[in-house]
């Protein structure tokens, strides 16, 4: 698979292809520390080449909980989670999803006639506004505006890319975590 075209938004590039599958990470507003992020910055400003450990480095910090973790709540769980599967086979191909207590992953592949980013800003808005209605909150930022995707490029990666989403609630020491799905064909 060639790699087409890279757009920029915000502070992360995304590499985008034609027929892609992505693995996403989108996150809750406040999941990561500003002291925290301010670190991880100043580290990998040393080192440009960093980025899969400074990733993996991230993905550390949102285990261990940060923020109100409000996607432990099951009614917002629930609303992502169908909001996830309620386009599948429409307007994407779902691989794996896993709703994290302040993260989600999914992996996905859009169908042609959809961009990812339209996807993701369709996922973000309309289960913000449920979740800012089950806490009663007005006007109040959710997620994170930026999103983390990475184009998988063989089968390797595929395979990788799902067994760390479907792996990712046990790592996090989340016993019985209900909020993950692994598409039957793809076991």
């Amino acid at each position: 698979m060639r790699p087409g075209r890279i757009r920029s938004r915000g502070r992360l590039p995304h590499v985008e292809a034609d027929n892609g599958i992505y693995f996403v990470t989108f996150r809750l507003g406040d999941s990561l520390p500003t002291s925290v992020l301010a670190s991880l910055q100043l580290t990998y400003a040393r080192d440009p080449d960093a980025a899969r450990k400074r990733v993996r480095d991230v993905e550390r910090v949102l285990e261990n909980g940060h923020g109100a973790c409000h996607l432990k709540l099951p009614a917002i769980a629930q609303v992502v989670a169908e909001t996830l599967q309620k386009f599948d086979g429409e307007r994407y191909r779902l691989f794996a999803w896993c709703v994290m207590p302040n993260h989600v992953h999914v992996v996905c592949q859009p169908v042609p006639s959809f961009e990812l980013k339209v996807i993701l800003h369709s996922w973000k808005s309309y289960t913000a506004q449920q979740a800012n209605q089950i806490l009663n909150r007005k006007g109040e930022d959710f997620w994170q505006r930026e999103y983390f995707d990475h184009l998988i490029r063989d089968r390797g990666q595929l395979d990788r890319a799902i067994r760390y989403t479907r792996e990712n609630p046990v790592k996090a020491g989340l016993k019985d975590w209900k909020w993950v799905y692994v598409a039957p064909d793809v076991k």
